[in-house]
């Protein structure tokens, strides 16, 4: 089977329609107010928790007065696991979770668009939307689930690897086929993922053991097995995106360790799963 459902009915009564969870390490006041106030701003029964892994509370009382509920994190846990918190505590109270980056900002209305296509559509466990940059020029971040060889490629042959293996690296981002529609798409960015609880109390959280990256290409796949991931462009959300492991040597460190992690976890060449999960990539089919 494709995908089933479980747990409480869609429609059964919750405090909460969605349930964001941001995590902060040393963001920005101004861009964290502006993220949360996107959540608490929609004409829905939504909160929002924030998980501070910075070293000092200081942004404590920026997200008290934006309205969200703060936890500052005695180290810091990571993304996964500090989201992690703020999602079991969610599962049960919400018929949505909502895990959004600290530099996402958008729009009254993109919670309830989103919220009103997932809601009679059991099959569909995650869903992505159109995501910009601050000039509104669009982020390639649809992909298929990564092989060895398309992270290479991606991360560290830099601008000789698009020269010397562009139909890899395209059919990788999916550079090939058209965004403009509704798509099964096996690998959505963890900067804004809208997903069903229910499937979050199937199938776990992110796991834990990745202290930052491939976390969300972990969560999809998992998701990704008994339900749709589906990229939505109707509506769209405004994504900073600083790419830090392209930037810093410390957070290139994190990435290798969390690819060697993801690799071994699910194979390295031999993962018929990965093969499976990306063949269905392809436009929704109601």
């Amino acid at each position: 089977m494709r995908f089933h459902t479980s747990g409480m009915p869609a429609n059964e009564a919750k405090p909460y329609q969605i349930c964001s969870s941001i995590v902060l390490f040393e963001n920005d006041p101004a861009e964290v107010t502006g993220a949360i106030r996107s959540v608490l701003d929609a004409p829905m029964r939504t909160t929002c928790t924030v998980i501070d892994n910075s070293p000092t509370s200081s942004l404590r009382q920026c997200v008290l007065n934006a309205g969200a509920q703060y936890i500052h994190s005695a180290e810091n846990v990571g993304f996964g696991a500090a989201h992690n918190i703020a999602l079991r505590a969610h599962i049960g109270v919400s018929e949505f979770s909502l895990i959004q980056n600290p530099d996402v900002e958008f729009s009254a209305n993109t919670l309830s668009a989103l919220y009103e296509f997932m809601l009679d559509k059991p099959e569909i466990g995650l869903v992505m939307p159109r995501v910009l940059y601050p000039d509104g020029t669009e982020q390639r971040l649809c992909k298929r689930l990564p092989g060895p060889v398309d992270l290479i490629l991606r991360r560290f042959a830099g601008p000789i690897g698009r020269v010397v293996f562009p139909r890899q690296l395209k059919r990788y981002e999916l550079a090939h086929l058209d965004m403009g529609i509704p798509r099964e798409v096996p690998c959505l960015s963890g900067c804004f993922m809208f997903i069903r609880s229910s499937v979050l109390r199937e199938i776990g959280c992110f796991d834990g053991r990745y202290f930052m990256y491939m976390e969300d290409v972990d969560l999809c796949r998992r998701i990704g097995v008994n339900y749709k991931t589906v990229f939505y462009p109707n509506v769209s959300v405004t994504h900073g995106y600083r790419k830090g492991s392209y930037r810093t040597s410390k957070l290139m460190k994190y990435h290798i360790q969390s690819a060697i992690r993801y690799f071994g976890k699910w194979g390295w060449l031999w993962d018929p799963i990965r093969k499976d999960l990306n063949n269905r990539t392809g436009p929704l089919v109601s």
